[in-house]
């Protein structure tokens, strides 16, 4: 049974960081592209970034370029999310997810498997 559990969510300041982690486990995670996806309240969800199977290839939404970073550790099973100079419009649930494929994930892409999310909610 594959699973994903993120962790590391909360509340901070515009300006602030948080960083997110997702543990997956039930799965050969080198197998799988890993991406992570936010919904905010009222929106659809938003594909925010993604990393290949070994992690050489990134990519990001526009509106995080620059602010967040994506890795994984395919040793420990788990991929981060480190969130830098948040803003109030980064308030979301913050979803990790997880696709077998050879591409970087991105924009687009349907993912098989999904965690529960965790909230970020960054105040003004």
């Amino acid at each position: 049974q594959v699973q994903l559990v993120e962790s590391g969510g909360g509340l901070v300041q515009a300006g602030g960081s948080l960083r997110l982690s997702c543990a997956a486990s039930g799965l050969t995670f080198s197998s799988y592209g890993m991406g992570w996806i936010r919904q905010a309240p009222g929106k659809e969800r938003e594909f925010v970034a993604g990393i290949s199977r070994i992690g050489g290839s990134t990519r990001y939404a526009d509106s995080v370029k620059g602010r967040f970073t994506i890795s994984r550790d395919n040793d420990g099973n788990t991929v981060a999310l480190q969130m830098n100079v948040l803003k109030p419009e980064d308030t979301a649930i913050y979803y990790c997810a997880a696709v077998r494929t050879l591409a970087t994930p991105t924009l687009g892409t349907v993912f098989d498997y999904w965690g529960q999310g965790t909230q970020v909610t960054v105040s003004s």
